[in-house]
C-alpha cells in the first residue's frame, strides 16, 4: 500500500506526524510531501524519521538538494507510484487551489497529476470553514470524487470553540484504509455503464430527447474505474469529458445504444443502465427539413427498443442495475420496474425534486433490491452517490451468491 501524505501549513500540521505513524502501523508505505508553510510548523526530519523516506519539500528538491531533471518531474513519478493521496491538514488555501486547478508547488502539482483516490482532512478556523468560498470549493472537490473526513468541533488554536479542528489521526487513517480496500474491490470485473440521453431525429435538424445530462452515469463509470474495474461507458450526447481509465463509446439514438450495449455485453459482469433512453422515435425520418406552416402537425411515433428489458432477458449470471426517473410513487414504480425488467437492483429518484436528478450535481435516490431490501441514500454529490451505489452492488452480489 503506497500512500502520499500531503501536509498543509496549519497548526494542525503536528498531528500529521501522528497520522504518518498510524498509516505506517497499518502497513502503508508513506511518502510525505510538505508545503513551504507546513515546514514552518514541523520540520521534515520528523516525517523522515517516522516513514524512513526522504520528505519532498519543493518542486526541485532532491535528497541532496541538487536540481536535476528527475526532480523536475518527480510529481509525475510520485503520482504514478502511489494509489492514495491523503492531505492533512487540508487548509482553506489548499482546498481553493485544488478546486481551481492552481499548481504552484509540489503538492498542488501532484494533486493535478494524481489519478488515484484522494482523501482530504480539512482543518482551519471556524469562520474560514464556514465561509461560502470554502463551502463551494469543498463541494467542487466532493463532486470530483475526493473523499473528505470532516473536521471536528472543539477548542481551536485561535482560541475559538467550534468546527474546524482536524479529525483524530486514527479516524483519518481508518478512512484511508477503507479507500485503499475500496480501490481494489472491483478488480477483475468488467462494468458496462450507459449514460446520458438519446436523441431521436424528427428530420435532419430536429430531434426528440430529454433533460438527462449524463452526470450520474459518468460518475458511476469514474467510480467503478477508481475501484479497479474495467469500465465500458456507452454514452448518449453529453458535454462531459471521458473519465480516466474508461473506454468511451459515443452513440446518439436508442438503436445505436442498444447495438453498442450488446456488442459489449458478453465481456460484462455488471451492467448499470443509467441512461435516459428516449421512449419513442420516428420510424421514417424525412430526408429534408420539415417546413413550418400554419397547419397542425401530427407525428406517428413508434416505441424505441427496450434495452433494459432485453438485457434482463439475456443477462445470465450478470448483475443488472436499472434506473427509474419518476415524478411520483417512487418505490412502487421502482419495484415494478425491478420485476418487469428482471433487474437485480433499481435506482429510483424523484426528478421532480429541486436540486436532484436531471442536470444537477447532486442526487438523492432509493435502491430497490431483488432481495426485497430497500436502501435510501440521502442527498449528496453524484460521485458520492455513485460510490454508495457500488458499495450496495457489491453487497447485493455477495448476498445473491450466498443464496445460490
Amino acid at each position: 500500500m503506497n500512500v502520499v501524505l500531503g501536509v498543509g501549513g496549519g497548526i494542525a500540521a503536528y498531528k500529521a506526524a501522528e497520522l504518518a505513524r498510524a498509516l505506517a502501523q497499518r502497513g502503508a508505505s508513506v511518502q510525505v510531501v510538505m508545503t513551504a508553510a507546513a515546514q514552518e510548523f514541523v520540520k521534515p526530519l520528523t516525517f523522515a524519521a517516522l516513514t524512513g523516506k526522504k520528505v519532498i519539500t519543493g518542486m526541485f528538491s532532491s535528497a541532496t538538494g541538487d536540481e536535476t531533471l528527475s526532480s523536475a518531474v518527480e510529481h509525475i513519478s510520485v503520482a504514478e507510484a502511489n494509489s492514495l493521496l491523503v492531505v492533512a491538514p487540508a487548509t482553506a488555501n489548499l482546498l481553493a487551489k485544488f478546486a481551481h486547478g492552481i499548481a504552484d508547488d509540489f503538492l498542488t502539482t501532484l494533486y493535478l497529476a494524481f489519478t488515484g483516490r484522494v482523501l482530504l482532512a480539512p482543518a482551519m478556523n471556524t469562520h474560514m470553514w464556514q465561509h461560502p468560498a470554502t463551502v463551494a470549493n469543498l463541494e467542487i472537490l466532493r463532486m470530483r470524487g475526493n473523499a473528505v473526513v470532516e473536521p471536528e468541533e472543539g477548542p481551536l488554536a485561535c482560541g475559538m470553540i467550534g468546527a474546524g479542528r482536524l479529525a483524530d489521526p486514527e479516524t483519518i487513517a481508518e478512512a484511508a484504509m477503507r479507500l485503499i480496500v475500496q480501490s481494489k474491490d472491483l478488480e477483475g470485473e468488467t462494468v458496462l455503464v450507459t449514460a446520458g440521453p438519446t436523441q431521436e431525429p424528427l428530420d435532419p435538424v430536429r430531434y426528440i430527447s430529454n433533460r438527462s445530462s449524463g452526470k450520474m452515469g459518468y460518475a458511476l463509470a469514474e467510480a467503478a474505474a477508481a475501484r479497479g474495474a474495467n469500465v465500458v461507458l456507452v454514452s448518449g450526447p453529453t458535454h462531459l469529458a471521458r473519465p480516466n481509465g474508461v473506454k468511451l463509446i459515443k452513440v446518439t439514438t436508442a438503436v445505436e445504444m442498444r447495438d453498442a450495449v450488446f456488442e459489449n455485453l458478453e465481456c460484462a459482469t455488471i451492467i448499470i443502465k443509467a441512461a435516459a433512453v428516449a421512449d419513442y422515435h420516428l420510424a421514417r425520418i424525412p430526408e429534408q427539413k420539415v417546413k413550418k406552416t400554419a397547419a397542425r402537425l401530427s407525428l406517428d411515433l413508434d416505441p424505441t427498443p427496450d434495452i433494459l428489458a432485453e438485457v434482463g432477458r439475456k443477462k445470465g449470471d450478470r448483475l443488472l442495475v436499472g434506473f427509474a426517473a419518476e415524478t411520483e410513487r417512487l418505490v412502487e414504480e421502482s419495484r415494478r420496474k425491478l420485476k418487469s425488467k428482471n433487474c437485480d437492483m433499481v435506482v429510483g429518484n424523484l426528478v421532480s425534486q429541486e436540486g436532484v436528478g436531471f442536470d444537477s450535481d447532486t442526487n438523492e435516490v432509493v435502491l430497490v433490491m431483488s432481495t426485497g431490501e430497500t436502501v435510501e441514500l440521502p442527498r449528496a454529490s453524484k460521485r458520492e452517490i455513485a460510490d454508495q451505489i457500488l458499495d450496495e452492488i457489491i453487497k447485493l452480489r455477495l448476498a445473491l451468491h450466498s443464496a445460490q
